[in-house]
């Protein structure tokens, strides 16, 4: 099993700038990719960015430019830097791990832009 968890999120003005945090713990060994996805009000759950094992990695159009993934083997942490936060950037920020079939997910934080 994988354990997820995410810090980081909050609010900000539109243009401001927030970077996330998830902490993997447990059979870290069996993951991946690990990743970002939201989720809006009424809206479906959408993919954020993803980072491969390998180093690879991938965003969603809305985002690519202003959003960052990283991550930090030393501490098993994935981030997601922010920049250039607009309104429609709010939802609830969720992280998640892929090893083999099965997906992970945090708990998910809430990402708030005032305009």
């Amino acid at each position: 099993q994988v354990q997820l968890v995410e810090s980081g999120g909050g609010l900000v003005q539109a243009g401001g700038s927030l970077r996330l945090s998830c902490a993997a713990s447990g059979s870290i060994f069996s993951i991946n990719v690990m990743g970002w996805y939201r989720q809006a009000p009424g809206k479906q759950r959408e993919s954020v960015s993803q980072i491969h094992v390998g180093g690879s990695t991938n965003y969603a159009d809305s985002v690519k430019g202003r959003f960052t993934i990283s991550r930090d083997n030393a501490k098993n942490t994935v981030y997601l830097q922010m920049n250039s936060l607009k309104s429609e950037d709010t939802a609830v920020y969720y992280c998640a791990a892929a090893s083999g079939l099965t997906t992970h997910w945090g708990q998910g934080t809430q990402v708030t832009v005032s305009s």
